[in-house]
């Protein structure tokens, strides 16, 4: 009856009703209306409650029906099979594998990877690849990453469109995606070196890709509060594949190096693992010529004594021989990093008159010295850059000094440029040693490892810029799967129901939005030739992005700051410092330093601003981080966007890595943040085939009968009907 009642209602101009958050309808009663039309909305709303509440009796029985079977639930290794799909169904399913040791389960169109935090060796061993490479049905085996790793490789075979394919893995840090890259990239190498054909050159470009991993990872990983080795840069490893499918090259793309940490490390974490592996696998002649005596202590060497498998020197200088990197240039670097930790030990004083540069400190001079050898420059010039600063006044310059906080400044600023170029020079010449000529290959598997989202007693810009790139490709999965799939059943004219899920577009929005967004406001602030204020722009974001409701303040905090919306949680952004981080500033003193050093290798690295005349520079638009960084993100969406896309999402069971334990309150925000139970309802409730119309039909055609046939050809005949009547015709015939 009250299906009959309701559009009745809707019709009566007098009464107006909207959907309330709880599912029911609540009236917007105009003033003067008969009480009877009340009484009508008043049954109509009990009604509604009523079915409510029934369904919601049913759902949770449905739900306690499922879950009194504990001891098969471990069985469930696809979710789509789960009935109901509920956020605890789906999760007591992923705790019960995992208390089984079994870390991989299907997702509909995702693999769900719980990191186990210990070593699972007979999981990935060359017997397994093998086992999954040559079986006819890959999908029928146990979930595994090498399912998927198969599936892209089968596409490629089969020049299945879009030929080219990327292995999306995403997770938030110590999820393990960094573990998951090197199984994938392991598996290829393996496997698309299985040919006799050109042998030599496929084994000696197989490994060389896996010896990329391990100097990528001394470089650009490091122990943090959440991750002993957390991926402190972005990579998308291209996998290059002639017409026979045999792995020919490769190139790394890199993104936003955390080079800050450098010489800023959070309580409880690390710097980069090549500091640590040099301190602790060093020989006796080596310390001597990097000048790091044993018992000697380093400013930016927290936690030295925290023992890590990472820090290994060894493989690093094993895998930096196998790509050619040969002894002197291995010495011209050991040398540079060295150089980098005396530095850090450099610390400034007060100078005695206002007029006069700052002095070095205690002991700070003979860590200059040592710095100074060790880079290959004067000593004299390296205090003079740190201490005094060039102010240009017209054809004139002045040499005005520095004060004590500005001398920690310029010394941090050497350190971070050094180290960023240097790790640039080695992903170029890594490039350079196994990337193949345009000619020679035709297809490419791309592996997508990026920082995993992060939320930090205090975030700054790395994180924001680490967190938005999680957005991107979380809208990627939300637009490529949630969206589109559901889209394609209503083109095709079948009955669908839409899945709600989380779209992340306000938030996107908010960071790189036009004409006003977090991104713009910052950067228009740095182009200003002012000092920087974090209270006046915490001001000014307040007054532009007033209407987005991704963004908001505690009023109650001294720092000043905003907070973010993510899809992963709320983050809350320092503002104090983000503006200097986004000019990122290189005083013209220490470049000019760094090319007159006397060593090859760093001469190199800064000899191309040679190039740039002084009149360009001062012309140039000022590139800020954010600005190069959203700007590389979009040509790697764009990659992704012309590639066939295998998701992989990684799990972290608890935040304190330990082996096997599972907390559950850790697990289900993971699984809410990125939609995993939306997807699981989209994939069980859709269609199987997904093949083009006309694939389809070249292969199934003959089999239907004369009369379809004739109809074949009409433009308006839909792949639906076609699937169905061709169905009816299958049935028939058996």
């Amino acid at each position: 009856m009250a299906n009959v009642k309701q559009p009745l209602l809707f019709r009566n101009k007098d009464v107006s009703t909207v959907n309330s958050s709880d599912g029911t309808f609540r009236s917007l009663e105009k003033s003067g209306r008969p009480n009877r039309q009340k009484e009508k909305v008043h049954g109509l709303k009990d009604r509604s409650q009523g079915l409510r509440k029934s369904l919601n009796d049913s759902l949770e029985e449905d739900i306690r029906d499922f879950l009194i079977n504990e001891a098969e639930l471990h069985t469930y290794d696809d979710l789509t099979k789960v009935n109901p799909v509920t956020p605890s169904t789906v999760l007591k399913c992923l705790q019960a594998r995992y208390s089984a040791k079994v870390f991989y389960t299907h997702a509909g169109c995702t693999l769900v990877a719980l990191n186990p935090f210990q070593p699972i060796p007979h999981l990935y061993s060359l017997d397994v690849m093998r086992e999954y490479h040559t079986a006819p049905q890959p999908q029928e085996f146990k979930p595994h990453i090498f399912i998927v790793a198969e599936e892209a490789y089968r596409n490629v075979q089969g020049q299945v469109e879009p030929i080219n394919q990327s292995l999306v893995v995403s997770g938030e840090s110590g999820a393990g995606k960094t573990w998951t890259s090197r199984c994938l990239m392991k598996y290829y190498a393996t496997v698309a070196a299985s040919s006799q054909k050109c042998q030599d050159t496929v084994e000696k470009i197989e490994r060389r890709v896996l010896d990329s991993n391990p100097v990528m990872e001394a470089f650009g990983n490091a122990c943090t509060l959440r991750n002993s080795n957390s991926s402190r840069f972005g990579k998308y490893i291209q996998l290059q594949l002639n017409s026979s499918q045999l792995l020919v090259g490769a190139s790394v793309q890199t993104y936003l190096l955390e080079k800050t940490r450098v010489a800023f490390q959070a309580p409880t974490e690390r710097n980069f693992h090549i500091f640590y592996q040099m301190m602790k696998g060093a020989t006796e002649k080596q310390r001597l010529e990097w000048m790091l005596p044993l018992e000697q202590d380093f400013a930016w060497l927290p936690h030295a004594e925290k023992p890590l498998e990472e820090d290994c020197l060894q493989e690093t200088v094993e895998a930096m021989i196998n790509l050619g990197i040969d002894e002197g240039k291995r010495t011209q670097v050991f040398r540079i990093l060295a150089g980098l930790l005396q530095l850090g030990n450099v610390d400034f004083s007060p100078a005695s008159e206002e007029a006069q540069p700052c002095e070095l400190d205690g002991h700070s001079k003979g860590f200059l010295g040592k710095a100074a050898d060790l880079l290959q420059v004067s000593l004299d010039e390296l205090q003079s850059c740190l201490t005094v600063r060039t102010l240009r006044a017209g054809k004139q310059s002045v040499l005005k000094p520095c004060s004590q906080s500005e001398c920690g400044v310029r010394r941090d600023c050497l350190a971070k440029v050094i180290y960023a170029q240097l790790f640039d020079w080695l992903v170029t010449f890594i490039n350079n040693s196994m990337c193949a000529d345009n000619s020679m290959w035709c297809n490419f598997i791309g592996l997508l490892d990026v920082y995993g989202f992060e939320c930090f007693l205090l975030n700054n810009l790395e994180q924001l810029c680490i967190n938005y790139a999680n957005e991107k490709l979380q809208q990627h999965f939300v637009a490529h799967y949630l969206k589109a799939q559901q889209e394609e059943y209503v083109t095709e004219g079948l009955q669908w129901s839409f899945i709600r899920y989380q779209d992340n577009q306000g938030c996107l929005d908010l960071i790189e939005g036009s004409p006003s967004s977090i991104f713009s406001l910052l950067n228009e602030e740095c182009r200003l030739n002012r000092a920087s204020d974090a209270t006046q722009f915490r001001v000014r974001l307040q007054k532009e992005l007033l209407d987005n409701s991704s963004i908001s303040w505690d009023k109650l905090s001294k720092e000043p700051h905003f907070t973010v919306a993510h899809y992963a949680g709320n983050v809350s952004y320092q503002i104090e410092g983000m503006m200097e981080k986004n000019k990122d500033p290189v005083p013209p003193e220490i470049i000019s330093l760094l090319q007159k050093s006397q060593d090859s290798l760093l001469h190199s690295l800064f000899a191309e601003d040679d190039r740039e005349s002084e009149g360009s520079r001062k012309h140039s638009k000022v590139v800020t981080v954010v600005s190069k960084f959203k700007n590389s993100l979009e040509s790697l969406m764009k990659i992704l966007h012309s590639t066939t896309p295998h998701y992989t999402r990684c799990i972290k069971p608890n935040p304190d890595c330990r082996p096997l334990t599972f907390k559950k309150e850790e697990v289900i925000v993971q699984l809410e943040a990125c939609g995993i139970v939306e997807t699981i309802n989209i994939s069980a409730a859709g269609f199987p085939i997904r093949i083009p119309y006309g694939s389809f039909l070249q292969r199934y055609g003959m089999i239907a009968n004369t009369k379809l046939t004739a109809q074949i050809n009409r433009a308006d005949i839909s792949f639906s009907h076609f699937f169905l009547s061709l169905m009816n015709t299958v049935l028939i015939i058996m």
